[in-house]
């Protein structure tokens, strides 16, 4: 494990309204009003029909789009305070992201993709290289450092995205669909090492899932339904 590792903060949402192309005739209101409080260093699931907001919702906790009205704090800090230059700081350094698609660069090996988050956020080529390695071989993948993604499998390849989004020592990590592209043993072998990674780096962390198998393996599940999150 990364030394220094985080204390977990919790994520707080309040009347969270996302409302797309307002005041024209093709508006769309996807969330109405999302009360949610993701406690401190547990594992939450978020569900819900396609197009029911969940990654919208999980756009807006991760700060990479602004709610239309309403408030998102991480602990004390509401960062609707916050300018694009510092919210952007913010992210790189306290959040970390696993999509359905790993979003790796071709032209870069594991240790290089793994890499980017820490040399954009300041960190020496030689420490983030260290901190690379380190997390890879976690992930069981020391052996794989200089294979670019091509040369892995998809499950290689969601590994080396879950190295890359805690390269920073964040103390959130948020997933959208992570084994969505994945076979249903790679998957849970996905899951496994999410699980172990929100103990071992004191993290808090919200999936998005269909799987309702998934889901039973979080702390808590909460719904999208008509705009509103449920507990579920």
């Amino acid at each position: 494990m990364i030394d220094g590792a985080g204390t977990p903060v919790g994520i707080q949402l309040t009347d969270v309204v996302k409302v797309y192309n307002p005041n024209q005739p093709n508006e769309v209101q996807v969330l109405k009003g999302v009360n949610l409080e993701i406690r401190p260093g547990e594992m939450v699931a978020v569900l819900g029909a396609s197009g029911a907001g969940k990654s919208t919702l999980l756009q807006i906790m991760g700060t990479l789009d602004r709610p239309t009205s309403g408030g998102v704090a991480f602990g004390n800090l509401d960062v609707s305070t916050i300018d694009n230059i510092e919210l952007a700081r913010f992210r790189n350094r306290r959040i970390g992201f696993v999509f359905q698609f790993h979003h790796l660069l071709p032209e870069f090996t594991a240790i290089e993709n793994t890499m980017m988050p820490a040399l954009i956020g300041g960190v020496s080529k030689g420490a983030a290289r260290s901190r690379a390695y380190g997390i890879l071989g976690e992930m069981g993948l020391a052996h794989r450092i200089s294979h670019k993604p091509g040369e892995l499998s998809g499950g290689e390849q969601q590994r080396v995205a879950v190295a890359r989004a805690l390269i920073m020592n964040p103390e959130i990590l948020l997933a959208d669909e992570p084994t969505g592209n994945l076979d249903t043993h790679t998957g849970e072998q996905i899951i496994d090492i999410l699980i172990r990674m929100n103990a071992g780096y004191h993290l808090s962390t919200v999936i998005v899932t269909h799987n309702a198998a998934i889901a039973d393996r979080m702390n808590r599940r909460v719904v999208i339904e008509d705009g509103i999150a449920k507990e579920g």
